[in-house]
């Protein structure tokens, strides 16, 4: 009966997830969510894989380490939202003749160095904290989990095309 409840729980995040996600401004948009409204996703995910993964007392005792992982990624994330927004407000606040002339390429290369090196440190660090809960994952687990990064690769697939299109919008 047990896991005949979880499975429903699970089955019914699943299905709300993807409209869940749906309603998250994109990421020009990310200043009318909160703090809050943030860590309440960031929650809520965490919360659906591992409802997913239904973990063994033994497992349990691992996931800290995921969860914690997870968190400080999803904080970054946010950082550099909040700092990508800053910067657009800044190159708004000119012209464009102004925004042309005062680029600088090598300043950018650094900056978006800087970013792909945090994101890289967090994705291996969230990759280091998964290996020793994965390796203990019976083959039900890692199917539920498999599912799961399908549906999230879905999720980033969709929200990338939503700001592309956004984009090519905001240019025509």
């Amino acid at each position: 009966m047990l896991k005949l409840v979880a499975f429903g729980l699970t089955a019914l995040f699943l299905t709300a997830s993807p409209q869940a996600y749906a309603q998250v401004p994109a990421a020009g948009a990310i200043d009318r969510l909160t703090t809050g409204d943030v860590s309440a996703i960031t929650d809520a995910r965490i919360n659906l894989v591992k409802a997913a993964l239904q973990l063994t007392p033994d497992q349990e005792k691992m996931w800290p380490a995921v969860e914690d992982a997870i968190r400080a990624r999803a904080k970054d994330r946010a950082t550099r939202i909040g700092n990508a927004e800053t910067r657009l407000r800044e190159l708004r606040d000119k012209s464009a003749i102004e925004a042309l002339r005062d680029r600088n390429p090598v300043e950018f290369l650094h900056r978006r160095a800087d970013v792909l090196a945090q994101r890289a440190a967090d994705l291996k660090k969230l990759a280091d904290a998964w290996q020793p809960l994965y390796q203990t994952l019976n083959p039900e687990q890692r199917r539920r989990m498999a599912a799961l990064a399908v549906i999230v690769f879905r999720e980033m697939r969709d929200g990338l095309e939503q700001r592309r299109l956004q984009a090519e919008g905001d240019q025509g």
